[in-house]
C-alpha cells in the first residue's frame, strides 16, 4: 500500500469540492478581488470608483486619488498579505497539532508577540513602528519555542503542543494586563497596535512581510502532502517512513514565522488563523494540497470584510480590524468548540 493511498483513505473530499474544485476556487479569487477593488474607496474621505481607476492606472493628478495610492492601497494590500499568513498558520498548526481549534492566537504566538511588541513600546516611548516588527517577531518565535519546549517529553505531542499553548497565551496576557496597569499614562501607542489595526500602514509595512508569505506559503504548499500523513498519527506516519518529529518542527517554525510577520505588522488581530482554516476544510474536505489556498483566501476575504466595515460603519472614527474578527471570531470559536465537544 502506497502513502498516496493511505493518506486518501483518510481524507474527505465534499462532493462540490471533488466536482467543481477550479470554479469553486476562482469563485474565491474573483470574490476577494471585487472585494479589494471596493476596499480602495471605502474610508472616511469620499472616493468615487473612477478615482480609483485612475489611481490604478499611476494617474494621482486629483488628491481622491493620491489618498487610493497612499493610504489605501497599501492596506488592501496588507489584507491579502495577514490575511494570508494568519490562515495559513493556522491551517498548519492545525494539521500538525491535529486539532480544529489550534491556531496562531490560541496557543500563544500572537500573544508573545504582542507581549513583545507592547514592552518595546513602553520602553522606549516614541518608537518607530518599524522597530516594532523585529521586537514582536522574536517575542512570536520564542513564544513558540517556549510552548515546544514545555511540551517537549521524548516527542512532542499534539495534545501536549495545544494545552501548553494555551497555558504559555493565557500567560503573556496576563503580562500585557500587568504591563497595561503599570503604565496607564503610556498605553495609547500600544493599545492601538494591541487592537490589531491597519490605520497608518504603508508600503513599507507591506514590504516588510511580503518576503515571508512569498517564500514560506508556496514551500508550505509543496510540503502540504507532509501534512496529510502528519494527521494519519505519528505510529502510523512513522511507518510510512516519515521523519515524524523533525517535520512537525519545521512546519511549525514555518507557522510561526508567517505568525510573527503578519502580528509584526498588524498588530494581534484574532481568530483569522482559526476560521479560515475551519471553513476551507468544510468546503474543500482535508486535503491540504487543496485547503490550505482555500485558507488563504477565505483569510484574505476575512481581513477585506473585517478593514473595510472597521472603516466605514461610523467615519471618521474607525473601528480596528482586529475588534471586527473577534466580534465575529469569538462566536464562532464557541461553536466550534460545542461541535468538537459533541
Amino acid at each position: 500500500m502506497t502513502v498516496s493511498t493511505v493518506v486518501a483513505q483518510h481524507v474527505r473530499r465534499t462532493s462540490l469540492a471533488k466536482r467543481h474544485p477550479g470554479i469553486l476556487m476562482g469563485s474565491l479569487g474573483v470574490l476577494a478581488l471585487l472585494l479589494t477593488f471596493y476596499g480602495l474607496k471605502v474610508g472616511a474621505t469620499a472616493v468615487s470608483l473612477g478615482d480609483v481607476l485612475r489611481a490604478l492606472v499611476g494617474d494621482t493628478s486629483t488628491q481622491a486619488s493620491q489618498i487610493v495610492v497612499q493610504f489605501q492601497l497599501p492596506r488592501v494590500l496588507l489584507c491579502w498579505l495577514v490575511g494570508t499568513a494568519l490562515a495559513v498558520s493556522g491551517a498548519v498548526m492545525q494539521g500538525v497539532i491535529r486539532n480544529p481549534l489550534a491556531a496562531p492566537d490560541i496557543i500563544g504566538v500572537t500573544k508573545g508577540a504582542g507581549f513583545a511588541g507592547m514592552l518595546l513600546l513602553l520602553a522606549i516611548p516614541g518608537v518607530s513602528a518599524v522597530a516594532v516588527v523585529p521586537a514582536a517577531f522574536i517575542g512570536g518565535v520564542l513564544a513558540a519555542a517556549l510552548v515546544y519546549l514545555l511540551a517537549y517529553r521524548r516527542g512532542a505531542t499534539p495534545v501536549r503542543i495545544a494545552l501548553v499553548g494555551i497555558a504559555v497565551s493565557a500567560a503573556f496576557e496576563a503580562g500585557i494586563r500587568f504591563l497595561l496597569v503599570r503604565n496607564p499614562l503610556d498605553v495609547s501607542a500600544a493599545l492601538i497596535w494591541l487592537t490589531g489595526s491597519l490605520f497608518g500602514r504603508s508600503m513599507t509595512s507591506v514590504l516588510e512581510i511580503l518576503p515571508w508569505v512569498l517564500v514560506l506559503v508556496p514551500l508550505i504548499v509543496v510540503w502540504s502532502r507532509k501534512l496529510d500523513v502528519l494527521g494519519l498519527g505519528d505510529d502510523l506516519a512513522a511507518g510510512l517512513g516519515e521523519p515524524v518529529e523533525k517535520t512537525r518542527r519545521l512546519l511549525l517554525f514555518f507557522a510561526v514565522a508567517l505568525a510573527a510577520a503578519a502580528v509584526a505588522v498588524a498588530g494581534t488581530i484574532g481568530f483569522v488563523g482559526l476560521i479560515a482554516p475551519h471553513m476551507a476544510r468544510r468546503v474543500f474536505g482535508g486535503k491540504h494540497l487543496a485547503s490550505i489556498p482555500a485558507a488563504a483566501l477565505f483569510g484574505v476575504l476575512l481581513m477585506l470584510i473585517a478593514d473595510m466595515l472597521g472603516r466605514g460603519l461610523a467615519p471618521p472614527l474607525e473601528i480596528p480590524a482586529g475588534l471586527v474578527t473577534a466580534v465575529v471570531g469569538g462566536p464562532y470559536f464557541l461553536y466550534l468548540l460545542v461541535k468538537t465537544g459533541k
